[in-house]
């Protein structure tokens, strides 16, 4: 039967028959799909890796490579697990049809092959596979969403704590290979100044565009793939810099401080009359004596810090190596 969606699948066929593969090809084409041919497991290997099928028919004995041995090398591939292969047998013992499900088919039929039996287990078997892609595209929106703040679009407080755990676990891993090397981590903690201020000012609905601005601009600042902007909660940002010593994370605070101030966001509460944004900066040389949290608790301080020397600014932390002694903070 002929559907709108018949006709986006490809299916790859690999037999060494060529009577077969015309039939195979003939009622395949009758339903709808799209259909390439290979006359063993090498040659479906080859086209499975340029042409990337929704679905495989494997003859089971085939020389030069059968087709037990290319389901094998089938899921190697990265796409395999959206992809049935469908084995062609004539071979039906327990001992065979145990093999073709142990080597990956998704399921088999006999030769001689009855084709109404054919026709529906490859519908059966497309259906499933489109359902599982569609529940993947899913479940991997429901985990971003998870991971997302409302709000501001930017990574929210769950995803903040995972990623900074993750960060420090690869920090020790990297530690134990590289005994003396130097494996900086930087946390900037950055916060939007008399933002009660704004609030109670402006009305909470403009207080939300402020932040969104704010997220926008501190998204852009860091580019790096492994970096990280979250919202660590209310008006406070936190940008979480791998491999970065405290050199490098002040200079990307300086710059989001200074971006914030040219949004030239209105605000009569401020000294400045805009919006100011006053950041903390700490960085810990990874080691054993200190633990994630104590980089957090040094970014707070810093950020304090700022706040007391009078906001719209940096306050940052000398770098922390085996020594938790009260750190010495500059302000930028």
């Amino acid at each position: 039967m002929l559907t709108p969606q018949n006709e986006s699948f490809l299916i790859l066929i690999a037999d060494d028959d060529a009577f077969i593969r015309m039939q195979l090809r003939l009622i395949l084409e009758q339903e709808g799909y799209q259909v390439t041919e290979g006359v063993n497991g090498r040659d479906a290997l080859m086209l499975y890796e340029r042409l990337h099928p929704d679905m495989v028919l494997l003859d089971a004995i085939m020389p030069e490579m059968d087709g037990f041995e290319c389901c094998v090398e089938l899921q190697t591939f990265s796409r395999s697990s959206y992809t049935p292969v469908l084995m062609i047998t004539g071979l039906d013992d327990q001992a065979s049809v145990d093999r073709a499900f142990a080597v990956g088919a998704a399921d088999y039929v006999t030769k001689p092959i009855h084709w109404a039996v054919l026709r529906q287990r490859v519908r059966r078997l497309l259906q499933q596979s489109r359902l599982h892609r569609q529940l993947e595209v899913a479940n991997q929106e429901l985990q971003r969403l998870a991971s997302v703040d409302g709000l501001t679009q930017v990574a929210n407080r769950r995803c903040f704590d995972e990623q900074l755990e993750h960060e420090w676990q690869r920090a020790a891993r990297s530690q134990s290979y590289t005994p003396n090397g130097s494996n900086p981590l930087s946390l900037i903690l950055c916060d939007v100044d008399l933002f009660k201020q704004y609030n109670d000012t402006y009305g909470h609905q403009a207080g939300d565009h402020c932040l969104q601005q704010v997220a926008e601009v501190i998204a852009k600042s860091v580019k790096r793939p492994a970096d990280l902007t979250a919202r660590y909660g209310g008006e406070e940002f936190a940008i979480l810099l791998p491999e970065t010593n405290s050199l490098g994370a002040g200079w990307v605070a300086a710059q989001i401080v200074a971006q914030i101030q040219r949004l030239n966001i209105p605000h009569t509460g401020s000294p400045t009359g805009y919006v100011t944004l006053s950041a903390g900066v700490a960085t810990i040389d990874f080691c054993s004596e200190v633990c994630s949290q104590q980089l957090i608790t040094l970014a707070d301080m810093a950020l304090y810090e700022a706040k007391q020397a009078g906001r719209n600014r940096v306050s940052t932390h000398l770098e922390i190596k085996s020594s938790m002694t009260q750190p010495t903070p500059k302000t930028i």
